[in-house]
């Protein structure tokens, strides 16, 4: 959209960041089954300009679970008419912390499949 774009047409990279923080934030919270907060966003990494009025997939999966923590890797890449997936166009990685309603850490439950929380728009 043009509220997203940047002076030159593409989707402005702080836009690109929110985005990529709120899939993020889905992604461990459904992991955790509870709340969680971000505690660092780095590897951010702009491969290509996502052009204004693309449409996008934002694909976010956990890479790493510690004790409280969860490692999300997002990435955003444009379709093309089609439908079709491209190659990302975006990619960032996310630390995750599950927490209580005080803001305490506290663990997350133990898996014994592989997650599979995706988010797509």
């Amino acid at each position: 959209m043009s509220e997203q774009a940047s002076a030159h047409g593409p989707l402005y990279g702080l836009n690109a960041l929110q985005i990529m923080g709120k899939a993020a934030f889905v992604c461990a919270t459904r992991h955790a089954r509870g709340p969680v907060v971000m505690a660092k966003a780095d590897c951010i990494e702009f491969f290509r300009p996502v052009p204004q009025g693309s449409i996008i997939a934002i694909r976010a999966h956990i890479a790493f679970q510690g004790q409280s923590s969860m490692t999300v890797i997002v990435e955003i890449a444009p379709e093309d008419c089609t439908g079709k997936d491209a190659t990302p166009a975006i990619t960032g990685r996310f630390m995750m912390i599950a927490v209580d309603d005080k803001g305490h850490p506290v663990p997350v439950p133990v898996s014994d499949q592989p997650a599979k929380e995706e988010l797509h728009p």
